[in-house]
């Protein structure tokens, strides 16, 4: 959020006072070359991340030896590279991008310029394609001073994407306009002050918002991601709203019925999330499966599991991309940015890793996921319970997406989702202190004793593919059990 007059002249006369330029401010006069700007704007994010500053400046109009304030004559609003507004040319040279505006003052009947720069919060801002930080005040490549990119890198790890702000130096009128906190109290069952203050320090504590001292408030990602009214209200996180199509019929070149964007913060709209995707999913009157008519095609409570998963494990520094969910009329798609931190045949059994720890606490606490990382089991259990088809888990580039099949039956399942359910089967069994047999693996696909060497033929291939293996090999092959490859 861009600073008002008072505060841009408090931060310009502050930066005056300093004896010597401090790391992350660089005070120039008229000059207004682009590839210097950006080059700074590199610079003085890292510097800023590197000193734990909030931003980094660089301010035109005063004399960068005497501190004294000369005025300029560089408008921003002016400059042009090409066709491109200064801004606009800038913010597409910059990788990863990052907030920076211009601001114009005056102060003592002369003009400053102030550009505020977001602080580095992922990775090293580059411009061009290099790196730069500042050393003694001068501007040098990062690469050139190994011990300060890896200091700078160490930092930049040890900050979560939940604790940089995505909105700052606002009145907390604002912050209580753009948060949905009546939802923050509710879904923590937390009776909710009558004073405002109240309701900002209880919003402090859990680091929604934070103060600062110019005694305004930041609203930080956790705080917009979980409560936002609108998330489109945060520049930063706009294209992290979750983005659900239904299309009718069974590839993405059929037409879609519905497409929305869900923008409201992934806490307080939850709840209508998943209302909003169980009424977009087919009965089971309509494909014809086996199962009860006007029921969901799918579990509600796998359905419910796969959006929380989705939620807490994307990766939020990958720009330009959101949770989508994809419903056609014989499967359920979603996809989250980012790769698993563990092994996509691991979901059943390991311990639950989040790259968004702080997130996924939060939404602990409200009941949307669980501490032991019990998900993707309850998703498998519940395919099982419905006769469908094994979820399938698939890592694309930077991506990761799991899909529910509608019913089929064991004769028109391909070799692949046989093989798939027989695994997943094995490690549910596994997680529960069970071993899988092929009376459980019957009943799992809903065939008959007469039909039981259908899955001794699958076993035997299961077996042969290293993805399960027989628990005691003296048993015969009547009373054998099977487990998992990692058992």
């Amino acid at each position: 959020m861009p600073f008002d007059e008072v505060l841009i002249e408090a931060i310009v006369r502050k930066a005056c006072l300093e004896g010597t330029e401090l790391p992350w401010i660089e005070f120039k006069t008229n000059n207004s070359n682009p590839q210097a700007i950006g080059e700074y704007i590199s610079a003085l994010s890292n510097t800023a991340a590197l000193f734990n500053q909030a931003h980094g400046f660089m301010i035109w109009g005063i004399d960068d030896k005497t501190h004294q304030i000369t005025g300029t004559s560089f408008d921003p609003a002016s400059e042009k590279i090409g066709n491109e507004g200064i801004s606009l040319w800038l913010a597409t040279q910059l990788d990863p991008q990052i907030q920076f505006y211009f601001h114009s003052v005056t102060i003592e009947r002369k003009t400053v310029i102030l550009m505020e720069i977001s602080a580095a919060y992922s990775t090293p801002v580059r411009f061009r394609g290099i790196d730069y930080i500042r050393i003694d005040s001068y501007k040098k490549s990062l690469k050139d001073f190994p011990d300060s990119e890896r200091e700078l890198w160490a930092i930049l790890s040890r900050k979560p994407f939940e604790r940089v702000n995505a909105m700052e130096n606002i009145s907390g009128e604002f912050v209580l306009r753009l948060l949905d906190y009546p939802s923050y109290f509710e879904l923590l069952s937390i009776d909710m002050p009558s004073e405002k203050n109240k309701i900002l320090d209880y919003l402090a504590q859990d680091k929604l918002i934070t103060r600062n001292e110019a005694g305004l408030f930041d609203i930080t990602n956790m705080g917009a991601l979980l409560i936002a009214r609108k998330l489109s209200d945060f520049p930063s996180l706009e294209r992290k709203a979750m983005r659900i199509i239904r299309y009718n019929g069974t590839s993405r070149t059929s037409p879609a019925s519905k497409e929305i964007v869900i923008d409201k913060g992934f806490a307080s709209g939850f709840e209508g999330i998943v209302s909003f995707i169980i009424g977009l999913i087919p009965d089971n009157e309509q494909i014809g499966t086996a199962l009860r008519k006007n029921k969901p095609l799918y579990p509600e409570l796998a359905i419910r599991e796969l959006v929380a998963n989705a939620i807490i494990h994307q990766n939020f520094y990958l720009r330009g991309t959101s949770v989508m969910v994809e419903i056609f009329n014989n499967r359920f798609e979603i996809s989250n940015p980012g790769i698993p931190l563990i092994e996509k045949e691991r979901f059943v059994d390991y311990p639950p890793v989040s790259r968004n720890e702080v997130l996924t606490s939060f939404m602990r606490r409200i009941g949307v996921c669980e501490e032991r990382g019990s998900g993707f089991d309850k998703i498998v259990e519940q395919t099982e319970q419905f006769q469908l088809p094994a979820p399938e888990i698939e890592t694309l580039s930077n991506h990761t997406r799991v899909v529910l099949y509608a019913h089929q039956e064991f004769s028109e399942m391909s070799k692949e989702d046989k093989l798939r359910a027989c695994y997943l089967h094995a490690c549910l069994k596994r997680v529960n202190r069970q071993s899988m047999t092929n009376t459980s693996l019957r009943e799992r696909f809903s065939i008959s004793k007469d039909n039981s060497s259908m899955v001794s033929r699958l076993l035997s291939e299961a077996c042969r593919k290293g993805i399960i293996k027989i628990s005691d090999t003296s048993a015969s092959v009547k009373t054998r059990s099977y487990l998992p490859y990692w058992a």
